[in-house]
């Protein structure tokens, strides 16, 4: 079945093997990264990459020309606010109001050492608020590094795939989780990496309701904000608004990446929005275990401080330059990011042609949109099998159940694969169907 394919199956081998790498259908990102890397290397010949979620356009000038001009004036040299500027804060506030029609005062809008540094921080908050209470609940598929992070932290989760829980389903499902009380949070992302579903506002409120209800943080990943193109969600002050949990309870804490919205990934900067309820509450065992006060200032001054003691100077004030050109309506970013999009319906296409199907493929009753990610799969292969034969016909991707998804397939990034290589991901998947097809 391989023999014929386009890579060399000894040289792929054998880099798996210098990688030390014991199964390549179970491998991580970063593993699937070195390997492909090392492939490259070796053949002089290029892969069609789909496993890595980084960005694939350039960056935001407006954001550049801000940074660029905060060097000149010598921010470099200033250590910034632990919890952000003001001017970025003050922006951010603005941004959700614009674009999720939700009230946040500045004081709870926190930079961020990107969304990661976010996460961690509100993991190790949010695990210790309530001795009883040690457990995080990820609603799967999502974004495996989260897992490790509450791996690095010693700290419990536990998951399910919602792949099957969709509409009321969910209510019932998160009751039976949450009614053992053991959870003291929940997290996905929306939209969805890997899946790219999309939770509706109907899902949203029972998610709301249940943390109201149990009394649990719910902690909301928009790292790819507005970026559902079946809505024009790019006009600030007008409906239609990015959906969020914060429509239906206080116990929230959004995060907002300027990675994929603005192209911004390298200067590491990003947003973590905690609501004025939340910000200001007072958990006994929280206080007790950091020695501080609010559950806002406990991530602040104690938790951020220790970790990084803030976020890049310079980097902050292209975030503020980017949202308030956003709130102004001068920069339309939703625009800007609609070459995803565009791209993962060809690719799609293309996959469908050659055999593949999708897996994740509707929001309830509506077809999910194309964007960022999408999830696929072939007939008589299991997730893992797929990304090591897709491996030796220079495709890389990475297999759902790294993701948490109890479905077989794979996950495809559209944002590393340029158009001009449309053409041989074409004739690979064709070669691909023609070896492993049914005849």
């Amino acid at each position: 079945m391989i023999n014929n394919s386009p890579f060399d199956k000894a040289i792929v081998d054998s880099k798996i093997s210098e990688l030390r790498i014991p199964n390549v259908g179970k491998a991580s990102i970063r593993e699937i990264v070195a390997l492909v890397n090392l492939v490259e290397e070796e053949t002089g010949l290029k892969y069609i990459r789909m496993e890595m979620g980084v960005p694939g356009l350039p960056p935001s000038k407006i954001g550049v020309d801000a940074e660029i001009e905060a060097l000149k004036k010598g921010v470099a040299a200033i250590y910034p606010m632990v919890d952000g500027i003001k001017p970025l804060k003050e922006e951010a506030s603005k941004f959700i109001k614009n674009y999720l029609d939700i009230d946040v005062a500045p004081k709870g809008c926190i930079a961020t050492v990107g969304s990661m540094q976010g996460t961690f921080s509100a993991f190790m908050a949010a695990g210790n608020i309530d001795k009883n209470r040690d457990t995080t609940l990820f609603i799967d598929p999502g974004f495996p590094v989260q897992k490790q992070q509450m791996m690095v932290l010693g700290l419990k989760y536990t998951t399910f795939d919602v792949f099957n829980f969709r509409g009321e389903k969910l209510r019932d499902k998160l009751e039976e989780i949450l009614a053992k009380g053991t959870i003291n949070s929940i997290i996905y992302s929306n939209p969805n990496n890997p899946a790219w579903i999309c939770f509706n506002d109907k899902e949203l409120k029972i998610i709301g309701e249940l943390a109201t209800k149990y009394d649990v943080i719910v902690m909301e990943d928009l790292a790819y904000f507005g970026m559902d193109f079946r809505n024009d969600l790019s006009k600030p002050g007008e409906a239609p608004f990015q959906p969020t949990v914060a429509k239906y309870t206080n116990n929230y804490i959004l995060f907002i990446s300027s990675s994929k919205i603005f192209s911004y990934a390298g200067q590491r900067c990003g947003l973590m929005a905690i609501s004025d309820k939340l910000f200001v509450r007072d958990y006994p065992d929280l206080q007790e275990r950091f020695k501080g006060t609010t559950f806002g200032d406990t991530i602040t001054l104690r938790i951020l401080y220790s970790v990084s003691s803030g976020t890049s100077h310079s980097a902050q004030w292209a975030l503020a330059a980017m949202f308030k050109a956003a709130n102004e309506g001068r920069f339309n970013f939703v625009e800007e990011v609609k070459e995803y999009g565009e791209k993962a319906k060809i690719m799609k296409d293309l996959f469908l042609k050659n055999g593949f199907n999708i897996v994740y493929e509707k929001d309830l009753d509506v077809k999910i949109a194309d964007g960022f990610y999408f999830t696929i799969s072939y007939p008589n292969m299991t997730g893992n099998q797929l990304v090591e034969n897709l491996l030796y016909y220079g495709i890389s991707a990475i297999a759902l159940d790294n993701t948490g998804s109890y479905e077989e397939g794979i996950r495809a990034c559209v944002s590393f694969v340029k158009r001009e290589q449309f053409g041989e991901l074409e004739e690979r998947l064709k070669l691909f169907n023609e070896n492993f097809g049914t005849k």
